[in-house]
């Protein structure tokens, strides 16, 4: 069985405020401009690297969300804050406690993950197998809050 080549994508791109009310609108915006493509590992890393900037840097930071194709056949999801000097970093969450698993799960999901520096803050990576279908081009969705969100959805149709 060969697999079938790797249809690349335009990025998604959205433009938000993180505000835990975001979390699920992102979400649905990614469902929608996922279309009929199995995406949930895509809203879970998503919503753990979202969830992040919340609770480390604080509601109210101005983040970006990039997702795109990479020529291996992956999906990378990038979440970009303006603060260069607070790094994610997985930690070991005991038994009873009620967060620190974020990274974790997106370790676990993830082909692979990082951080990159930039000159005007940093941003947080993840690189995900592809789903089948991914590539078709529909309509774009609108974000709310007046975000903007750009791009070719990976398999609606």
């Amino acid at each position: 069985m060969t697999a079938e080549p790797f249809e690349p994508f335009d990025p998604f791109t959205l433009e938000l405020i993180a505000v835990p009310k975001a979390v699920p609108q992102v979400r649905q915006i990614l469902r929608d401009w996922c279309g009929q493509v199995d995406a949930l590992n895509l809203l879970l890393c998503v919503s753990e690297l979202l969830a992040n900037v919340i609770v480390h840097l604080g509601e109210g930071t101005p983040v970006g969300l990039r997702v795109t194709g990479t020529d291996c056949g992956h999906v990378r999801v990038e979440l970009s804050d303006p603060e260069p000097g607070v790094w994610p970093a997985p930690r070991a969450a005991g038994v009873e406690d009620e967060s620190g698993r974020g990274l974790a799960l997106v370790g676990a999901l993830a082909s692979r993950w990082g951080v990159e520096q930039g000159v005007r803050g940093k941003t947080v990576w993840c690189e995900l197998p592809a789903p089948d279908g991914w590539g078709r081009v529909v309509d774009e969705p609108v974000a709310p809050g007046g975000g903007t969100a750009v791009g070719v959805a990976p398999g609606a149709g």
